[in-house]
Parts: structure tokens; C-alpha cells; sequence
């Protein structure tokens, strides 16, 4: 089985690769859902940041404006929630076994230090005043909250050296589509 890493900053379009790869058949975990899943369900989480819970539930709104910007309660968040991340690929792994490649979306591969896990990294790599405008209109985020949420990620252009394979994400999704074809073929 061969292990990819699937990255790329907030808004780089990662998630509709993921959709293009699971519409072929491809077994994708989607970490992004994984730790929103763990909020409400590591107590850690909730202790630590109680102001962000209401009702049981972890705001997320909430967590991330508090988190993003803090590099110590970033920290502590992701001191919480990375050991239950790599847990949960380490299952996705034994779940899937017996496919022939895995797919993982995985944002924070590197900031994580995850990048052991794979056998190979591919990055979603999109124009920053791209991703910044996606931000903006897709989660409404003030463009002063869309560049602190951006600057809180290794940069692109650092991540490009450290992975396999790069897709240039700044057109269609048919061209993105293409794009995806293509990097499959070559593996």
C-alpha cells in the first residue's frame, strides 16, 4: 500500500481534491473532519478552553479566535489533538490495507510533523491572493482574519520543496480535474 499525504494551506483546494479522489474510488481520511470530531470528544479540549464550550459542544468559531494568533494556546491545542490525529491515521491505515494506494488530507503534515506517516507528500498549491479571496467569500472572514488564519501555516513555497508531487491550483475545477488525472497516472 502506498501512503500519500494530501496538503496544501487553508483554501488551497485540497478538499475538492479529496472529493475528486474519493469519486474514483480512492479511500481518503480527511483530517480537517477528524479533528473537528475530536474537539467534542476529547475532554482535554473542553477543560482547556472552556470559554470556547456551550451546550458540550466546542465552538470552533470560538477556538479558532482564540487560537489563531496565540502561538501558546495554538500550541496547547495542538499538543491535545495531533497524538489523536496520528492515532486515527495509523487505523485508517489498518482499515485499508489491502488497497493499493491511500490518500490522507492532511494540512498540517509538516507543522505536525506527520510527514513519517507517508510514503509520499502531494501539495495543493494555490496563489496566496487566491486562497485570501476564497477566505473571505466562502467562510466570510474579515481579510484581516483570512491573512492571520493563512500566516499561521508554513508557507507554500516552503512545503513545495519538501513534497513529491505538486498540483498548481489557480484555475477550473476541470483544470484541477486534469491535473489530478494526471498526477494518478504518474503514480
Amino acid at each position: 500500500m502506498l501512503k500519500i499525504a494530501l496538503t496544501g494551506n487553508i483554501a488551497s483546494g485540497k478538499s475538492t481534491v479529496q472529493k475528486l479522489l474519493e469519486e474514483k474510488g480512492y479511500k481518503v481520511l480527511d483530517t480537517d473532519k477528524v479533528a473537528h470530531a475530536l474537539l467534542d470528544e476529547i475532554e482535554e479540549v473542553k477543560t482547556a478552553f472552556p470559554n470556547c464550550v456551550k451546550n458540550g459542544k466546542v465552538s470552533r468559531e470560538k477556538l479558532g479566535q482564540q487560537v489563531f494568533g496565540n502561538d501558546i494556546l495554538k500550541r496547547q491545542l495542538e499538543e491535545i489533538i495531533h497524538p489523536q490525529i496520528r492515532r486515527k491515521i495509523s487505523e485508517f491505515f489498518q482499515k485499508n490495507c489491502d488497497e493499493k494506494f491511500v490518500f490522507v488530507g492532511i494540512p498540517l503534515l509538516f507543522e505536525a510533523d506527520m510527514r513519517d506517516l507517508f510514503d509520499k507528500a502531494l501539495l495543493i498549491y494555490t496563489d496566496d491572493v487566491t486562497r485570501e479571496e476564497r477566505l473571505i467569500s466562502r467562510n466570510n472572514y474579515s481579510r484581516e482574519y483570512a491573512k492571520l488564519r493563512m500566516q499561521s501555516q508554513m508557507s507554500q513555497d516552503m512545503k513545495k520543496d519538501l513534497c513529491d508531487y505538486v498540483i498548481f491550483n489557480n484555475g477550473t475545477i476541470s483544470e484541477l480535474e486534469s491535473s489530478v488525472n494526471r498526477f494518478l497516472s504518474e503514480i
